[in-house]
Formats: structure tokens, sequence, C-alpha cells
């Protein structure tokens, strides 16, 4: 690993960090500047995975109050999440780095059309005012959310617009509400997913530490941008480098 890669590395960790606090989809640029250094499709995609799940946690704290008050009756929903990100990681091995490789292009260009239609769902989501939370669809929110899951374990870009969908289900207290729900999942899931990856070796734990840390800074910095940076200005660079990775990925 030489200075410049490592230094890629660090800058795909702070953009991720930026526009995930802004926008999301800062995974698309972190798994991609892992496969730009040589790493293998699979490899990558764990050691990214590895590497965010500091971001969701710090997410998490945000919403600390809201995660508080709903967690009786997420406990389901973490459930089939643990299940799901645990069967995703273990597909992906399975798959292999040949399999997983041809879907590379697919799954980036499916993530990065559901991040440009986030704004849509997520309006979508919002009821017109906070009414009581919804317990006849949890059977259903369940099943949607552990398919949710397995794609999450699997790749997991993409992974939070679904995860909101599959919450509205259940949750009727605001966009916020569900919001935070999905960065408790989000948790569950992807240290879930994280454990099956390290337990398989594939992990590199010195390239996912360069990530976190500067994704963890890029994350504060993310804050103090959305203050001064049109939203909308970073969700299209986002969308516009997504597509433009999945047609390098295509052509390749």
């Amino acid at each position: 690993m030489t200075l410049l890669e490592m230094a890629l590395l660090a800058v795909a960790g702070f953009a991720a960090g930026i526009l995930n606090a802004v926008a999301g989809g800062g995974t698309i640029f972190t798994f991609s500047a892992l496969l730009a250094v040589g790493m293998p499709p699979v490899a990558a995609n764990a050691t990214s995975a590895t590497a965010v799940v500091l971001g969701s946690v710090a997410s998490a704290v945000a919403y600390r109050r809201e995660i508080i008050l709903a967690l009786r009756r997420l406990l389901p929903l973490c459930a089939v999440s643990i299940l799901g990100g645990g069967t995703g990681a273990a597909l992906l091995l399975w798959s292999g780095d040949q399999v997983f490789r041809a879907l590379v292009p697919w799954l980036l260009l499916f993530a990065t059309l559901l991040f440009a239609a986030a704004p849509y769902i997520q309006r979508a989501l919002k009821p017109a005012a906070p009414s009581r939370h919804r317990r006849g669809d949890l059977p259903l929110a369940m099943l949607v959310q552990g398919l949710v899951a397995i794609y999450g374990g699997y790749f997991g870009a993409g992974m939070g617009v679904m995860m909101l969908a599959s919450l509205a289900l259940t949750e009727t207290g605001g966009y916020h509400a569900a919001n935070a729900a999905k960065n408790l999942l989000a948790i569950v899931l992807q240290v879930m997913a994280v454990v099956v990856f390290l337990f398989s070796g594939v992990v590199d734990l010195e390239l996912s530490l360069i990530i976190a840390i500067s994704s963890i800074i890029g994350g504060w910095v993310g804050v103090v941008a959305a203050r001064r940076i049109p939203q909308a200005v970073m969700r299209h660079l986002v969308i516009v480098c997504g597509l433009a990775l999945a047609l390098w990925y295509f052509v390749r």
C-alpha cells in the first residue's frame, strides 16, 4: 500500500463522511476506492462495511432519545435484521469474487437510482400528523426488513432508503422517528455482517481504520457544510459520481 493509495482511501472516507452527514450515499465512494487500490470485490465490500459501522453508531447517538423510546417496539425488527445481515454476509462470501464482480455495476446503478429517488420516498413517508404506531403491519414489516437486511449484509449501499420504506409500515410518528429506527437497525445488521466478515478473514483492518477515522472527521465537517452548501448540490454530486462509477464498471 503506497502513500498515494492511503491518501485516496482517506479522501474517499472523508468524502463519504461528509455525504452521509448531508445526504447519504457515501458507501459508493469507499467501496469504489478500495476497488481502485486493487482489493478484490468481496474484500473491498467487507472492508468498507466494517469502516461504515462507526459512522452508523455516531448517527444513532444523535437519535438516542427517539431510539430509547422505540426500543421495545423495534426488538422484533432488530431480530430479523441480525438474521438478515448475517445471511447477506454469508451469501457474499459464498458467491465469491467472480459473481460479485459481475453484480457490482448493477448494484451501484441500483443504489444510485434509489438514492436519487430518496427525497420522493421520504416525502411520501412523512405523515400529515403524528399518530399512533401501527402494530397490525408488523409481520409484513418484519418480512420486508428481513429482505432489506439480507441486501444490506450483501452490499449495503442504498439500504437506508429501503429501510425507511419498510419502517413506514409501523412507524407513523414522523420522519425523524423512522430515521432513528433506521439507524438502529442499520447498526444491528451491519455489526452482524461485520462479525461474519471478520471471522472469514477477508477484512483489511488497517485500511478499514483509515476509512473509519477519515469518515468520522468528514462527518463532523459535513455538519458544518450542511449549513453552507445546498443539499441539492451534494445530492447531485453523489448521483453523477454513482452513475459514472456504474458506467465505468459496466464497460471494464
